[in-house]
């Protein structure tokens, strides 16, 4: 039996919904634990953000292609024709038997273009100026974050497998959007979906913006363009913390569309699910989740607190900044 065969048959649970979003959760662990071996025997964190980004692709490919894997090996097992590849255009036209629903290829593909962004820009931001989100590299080419753990197998490998419940809480509206039979879901457009490409839209394009005025504000600095401690132009004049807010909202889209499928009657019926406020209330969870775990990171945890404090004890004493800090909203843009 190939690792293939047995990996979809330790999972083939009687829930359809279960079938693909058990595997999809695990392979979240899977990875990171993989990639911890070397790296705790290396005592390295090089790959740790890269890998993070890589789990996200991985786990998003696997929950939209899984169910055609098990209907393909299925019918080699049985001789006969094997099923077609899901059609992602055709998906996305909204045909009949694409083998995807058009939501499902729409937010994959948005969690694919955030993920890969995500590395693009932290690896340019890294090289430049040393810090984006939670990557603070030191001069010597570490990771400050590793320094207490690095030497510890047990707790370098709590950090590798954090970072697979990072994803997964992230990606849950996704995967159980995917998990759900595509053949069930309509191909029209629910207020939801409207209003969940727009938030996911205007966060993302938020996010770039803020994050281009910041890069273009210390490539001047460096060209002694300007004299400027902290920056209090663009779109850093009506939020404090522009690209963060920019990260909330697109998470917040991706769980709007994926939640107005789940609570619907399909969506609950694809679960396995017995409707009513219980199970609309598992289906909220599920998709609600994702932006209210990246808004706490960001408010509470590792975002905004940790820039908060460096710029005040760099620059608290200083009027500019204390007008800067009493007329500009910390996170929600205020025009």
């Amino acid at each position: 039996m190939t690792v293939l065969s047995t990996f979809l048959h330790a999972t083939h649970y009687s829930s359809p919904f279960l079938r693909t979003l058990i595997p999809s959760i695990s392979l979240a662990y899977g990875l990171q634990g993989l990639v911890a071996i070397p790296s705790i025997l290396g005592q390295s964190e090089k790959y740790y953000d890269l890998s993070g980004s890589l789990t996200y692709l991985s786990c998003t490919a696997l929950s939209l292609y899984l169910p055609t894997l098990r209907a393909r090996a299925a019918a080699s097992l049985a001789g006969t024709t094997l099923p077609a590849w899901p059609s992602l255009l055709g998906a996305l036209a909204g045909r009949a038997g694409a083998g995807l629903n058009w939501r499902q290829v729409v937010l994959s593909a948005a969690v694919s273009v955030w993920a890969t962004r995500f590395q693009a820009q932290a690896n340019k931001l890294l090289k430049s100026v040393g810090t984006y989100l939670f990557a603070r590299i030191s001069s010597d080419g570490h990771d400050s974050r590793f320094d207490s753990i690095r030497s510890s197998p047990p707790k370098f490998l709590g950090a590798f497998f954090a970072q697979a419940t990072w994803v997964t809480l992230c990606l849950l509206p996704v995967l159980a959007l995917n998990s759900l039979p595509s053949s069930i879901l309509s191909s029209g457009f629910l207020l939801t979906d409207i209003l969940g490409l727009l938030l996911y839209t205007g966060g993302l394009s938020f996010e770039i913006i803020a994050d281009r005025q910041k890069s273009n504000w210390v490539a001047e600095k460096k060209e002694k363009k300007h004299d400027e401690d902290f920056l209090t132009r663009g779109l850093w004049s009506k939020s404090r913390h522009p690209n963060y807010f920019g990260e909330a909202t697109l998470w917040t889209g991706i769980a709007t569309v994926a939640g107005g499928v789940l609570v619907s009657n399909v969506g609950q019926v694809g679960m396995g699910l017995a409707g009513g406020l219980g199970g609309k209330a598992v289906a909220l969870a599920m998709a609600g989740v994702s932006p209210a775990f990246v808004t706490l990171l960001l408010l509470k945890v590792s975002g905004v607190p940790l820039s908060e404090n460096k710029y005040d004890k760099r620059y608290g004493d200083r009027k500019d900044y204390q007008d800067w800090k009493k007329n500009t909203p910390m996170f929600i843009p205020k025009f």
